[in-house]
């Protein structure tokens, strides 16, 4: 007797086979080991790997490139003559951290301006690597001395918003001309005393000083309404109206802020376009995931996440975190550089995908 394949059958076959050949939800892989500390990653839908090369580093001429999957190798991105070697100059880069990308196919950066002064926002076209806008903070609102690094971006609004961690406070700036309004003085954006940061099992600290880190980690809800953030040193998870923020009113801000749930000591955040936010855990070596009931847990914990810096979405289903033992820098350890590389660039699997607007 002959076996017949219906449609029926074909399709639940072919559903079978894909469900089957996904990863476990929390499986964590390596993708890239690096030589030189990663600042923040960001990936496409079709896989192509961006990071900055984070401020703390040992100057490598580097702060912007992109890595190649197969081989390892990375490479200035989009080219060597933006890329900073010597004196800081208005034509380069400067100090570049945070990284993100909107639907319409732009890649975007802040550069903090650490010798400069001068915080800016760079955006290429990711096709061709053409510069598609830069936008100058004003001096006002991004002073010298600000340490803007996190950003996330609404390119069907025409919005752009940033956490300042030097002065606590959030930036809104939009893209169509620099127009830029900032929130400051509220009590959500402010580290908490008893969210102790302990990496390794030690207090960390910066400057000789226990870390207390203010506002950092940022998200955006997948209707671009909302704008979620927390504190490094903070185990609370806030969220407020990006209309509101837009009109830089603080009283009207305010009055949106409200309290989502936990989230660990963390320096990076993301939330996935089916509304569950996802952290690094410095603490724990560890991605935290806060699910749709508010409750938080572990997604993956691996003595590899040794100080996962950032995560964000890229392919379907995969979380790419940035890794770079940030705790072992002269900066915080207050001695000479104690990392071991390699730097990581690493992926974990959550069937979900990201918000891109």
């Amino acid at each position: 007797m002959k076996h017949l394949i219906t449609p029926a059958l074909w399709l639940s076959l072919t559903i079978s086979s894909l469900v089957s050949a996904a990863p476990e939800t929390g499986s964590l892989e390596t993708v890239a080991e690096l030589p030189i500390r990663p600042g923040n990653v960001s990936v496409t839908t079709q896989g192509r790997i961006f990071a900055t090369v984070h401020p703390l580093d040992t100057p490598s001429g580097l702060q912007l490139i992109e890595v190649d999957r197969k081989t390892g190798d990375y490479k200035a991105w989009p080219s060597k003559d933006l890329q900073k070697t010597a004196a800081a100059t208005s034509a380069q880069f400067d100090s570049l951290l945070g990284i993100t990308q909107d639907k319409a196919g732009h890649l975007w950066t802040v550069d903090m301006g650490l010798e400069l002064g001068q915080t800016r926002i760079w955006g290429f076209i990711i096709d061709n690597g053409k510069l598609y806008k830069q936008l100058v903070l004003p001096e006002k609102l991004a002073p010298r001395g600000s340490f803007i690094q996190d950003l996330v971006v609404d390119s069907t609004a025409g919005w752009i918003y940033l956490a300042d961690i030097a002065n606590p406070g959030l930036l809104a700036v939009r893209i169509r001309d620099g127009h830029t309004v900032r929130f400051s003085g509220h009590t959500s954006l402010q580290a908490q005393a008893d969210a102790v940061m302990k990496v390794d099992g030690q207090v960390t600290l910066f400057n000789g000083k226990a870390a207390q880190v203010a506002v950092n980690p940022l998200s955006l809800s997948a209707d671009g309404e909302t704008l979620y953030y927390g504190a490094m040193n903070g185990t609370h998870w806030y969220q407020l109206s990006t209309e509101a923020l837009q009109t830089g009113k603080a009283d009207r801000i305010a009055a949106t802020v409200k309290l989502v749930g936990n989230k660990p000591v963390s320096d990076g955040a993301t939330t996935s376009a089916q509304g569950q936010h996802y952290f690094t855990n410095l603490n724990q070596n560890a991605i935290d995931l806060l699910d749709r009931k508010n409750q938080l847990k572990t997604l993956v914990s691996s003595p590899l996440l040794d100080w996962p810096d950032s995560v964000q979405f890229g392919e379907s289903g995969w979380l790419y975190i940035s890794v770079n033992q940030l705790h072992k820098a002269k900066a915080f350890n207050g001695q000479a550089e104690t990392a071991q590389v390699p730097y990581r660039i690493m992926r974990v699997w959550t069937g979900e995908d990201g918000v891109r607007r």
